[in-house]
């Protein structure tokens, strides 16, 4: 073998080793979105040493979630929505791409960013993966801020006028009972009881399940035991429209969500509802009906979910005076100083 062939192979065999590569770096327009709402920016790529054959570039939104397999909880990390940027294609040594896209971030996509910090506990980034001879290389991953649509920022800060207190939130693996879904999990926001109603309840588990149309807001109460009884959970599920983020007294009806709770007479639905409340779930049959979202639901109470218990399938501002115990959960600029080692800690 000649010098010059040689030379061929040693470059052949450093390319696949990711040595005089490609280099690949995706920049965002702006990291901060919403659910529904686009995230853009573009792919840069250059060129390495020699020629290479890319078979294809692939955005993917990663996040962390918790999973209950076999009575085993675990944390495991998965893309949720995954985009082809390029196809097979030809890159010359030296050759400058730079591939513009457009990610529509899902309805469903959880929330990280509350009051302009990061939700501690919730990671999420854009993931870009080059797949050149077979090897994918993952590459870095590009921070991502989630903040809360209106209506979703409206009860979180009806939750803190009340004085609930951030506790944590994650990402549970599997599908809410009766709730129709996109994505294969969904989030938990946790708080702490303000004093009227701590007698009664230990915590409250909030969910949102968004769509272009309205939000299904889940409830979960971990109600206290008696002298003679013991602690239960009791949940609720509302369905809100986006339309009356802004012509709703929110902070009264989060009130009538807990102290419908704490009432064990009103466990049926629609019991004690005010006038106008008490819809059915959106996309029950024949709903919703012509003019939806003038009222925003109120009541439903039954089994929906619960920590591995009901789950089916497979594997986001305010006043800061208003934010008090709520926001000191939040942690600005923490989630992501170590996203590397949580994303990689819990993949296999």
């Amino acid at each position: 073998m000649s010098k010059r062939e040689k030379n061929v192979v040693f470059k052949k065999l450093l390319g696949a080793l990711g040595v005089g590569g490609p280099s690949v770096d995706t920049v965002l327009s702006n990291p901060s979105t919403y659910p529904g709402a686009p995230l853009t920016g573009q792919v840069n790529v250059v060129g390495g040493t020699q020629d290479a054959d890319v078979e294809h570039i692939t955005l993917g939104l990663v996040t962390r979630m918790e999973v209950e397999s076999g009575g085993n909880d675990y944390s495991a990390v998965a893309d949720f929505f995954r985009l082809t940027v390029s196809g097979p294609m030809r890159l010359a040594a030296g050759q400058q791409l730079s591939i513009p896209f457009r990610i529509d971030m899902p309805w469903e996509t959880p929330i990280t960013t509350v009051y302009g910090q990061n939700l501690r506990g919730m990671v999420m980034g854009v993931r870009t993966e080059v797949a050149i001879a077979r090897a994918v290389d993952k590459g870095d991953l590009d921070p991502v801020h989630v903040h809360p649509l209106p209506i979703q920022q409206k009860i979180l800060d009806a939750f803190a006028q009340l004085g609930f207190r951030f506790k944590s939130a994650d990402i549970e693996h599997g599908q809410i009972y009766g709730v129709h879904q996109t994505l294969p999990f969904y989030q938990e926001i946790e708080f702490y009881p303000p004093q009227q109603y701590a007698h009664g309840i230990n915590e409250v588990e909030l969910t949102f399940v968004t769509s272009p149309q309205a939000v299904e807001v889940v409830l979960e109460f971990d109600k206290r035991g008696g002298l003679f009884t013991q602690g239960h959970d009791t949940y609720g599920r509302y369905t809100v429209s986006h339309h009356d983020a802004d012509t709703t007294d929110w902070r009264q009806v989060v009130d009538g969500w807990v102290r419908q709770a704490l009432d064990k007479r009103k466990s049926m639905p629609g019991f004690g509802a005010p006038a106008g409340y008490g819809q059915p779930a959106y996309g029950a049959p024949g709903y919703p009906p012509p003019g939806y979202g003038q009222q925003p639901g109120y009541g439903h109470h039954g089994h929906y979910r619960g920590h591995g218990r009901g789950h089916h399938g497979g594997m986001g501002g305010m006043a800061m005076g208003v934010a008090g115990g709520l926001a000191a959960g939040y942690v600005a600029g923490e989630a992501f100083d170590e996203i590397g080692d949580a994303f990689e800690g819990g993949e296999e």
